[in-house]
C-alpha cells in the first residue's frame, strides 16, 4: 500500500500492526503534514460487524480530550478498506526505546504515569482499550 493515495493522504510507510488494522505514516498533501492512518484489514473489512466496531472506535476516540491520547482528524467508513486518520508523533515506539537498553526507573515511572493517566481517563469515559502495546 506504500505510495498509494487515500483522498488527500499519501501512504509513506507502515508503522504498526494489530489484530484488526495496520497503521501507516502518511502525508496529508492538502495541508502539508504527516498523519497516522489506521486501515482496517481487508479480510476483516468484509465483516459488517467489524466495520461497525471500527466506526464506533473512531467516534469514541474522536470524543476524547486528553494530552496522552492522540486526536482523530478524519474517518472514512465508505472507503475500501475504511480508515481512521490521527495525529502522527515523531519519536518511535516504546518497543524501539526499550530495545536501546534498560531505562532509568525515573523514565519508566514517567512513561507509566502518562499511559495510566490516558487509560484511566478512557475508562472513566466508558472505553476499555483491549490492545495496549
Amino acid at each position: 500500500m506504500i505510495g498509494q493515495k487515500l483522498g488527500s493522504y499519501e501512504l509513506l510507510e507502515e508503522i504498526g500492526k494489530g489484530g484488526m488494522a495496520t497503521v501507516y505514516r502518511a502525508h496529508q498533501t492538502s495541508i502539508n503534514r504527516d498523519v497516522a492512518i489506521k486501515l482496517i484489514r481487508k479480510n476483516i473489512a468484509d465483516t459488517p460487524e467489524a466495520v461497525q466496531r471500527f466506526q464506533r472506535e473512531a467516534q469514541l476516540i474522536a470524543q476524547l480530550e486528553h494530552p496522552h491520547i492522540l486526536p482523530v482528524y478524519d474517518f472514512d467508513g465508505r472507503h475500501e478498506p475504511p480508515y481512521i486518520v490521527m495525529r502522527y508523533l515523531i519519536g518511535g515506539t516504546l518497543k524501539e526505546v526499550m530495545a536501546q537498553g534498560m531505562l532509568p526507573v525515573s523514565d519508566i515511572a514517567y512513561l507509566m504515569q502518562q499511559v495510566c493517566s490516558a487509560v484511566d481517563y478512557a475508562n472513566r469515559q466508558g472505553i476499555i482499550h483491549r490492545d495496549l502495546k
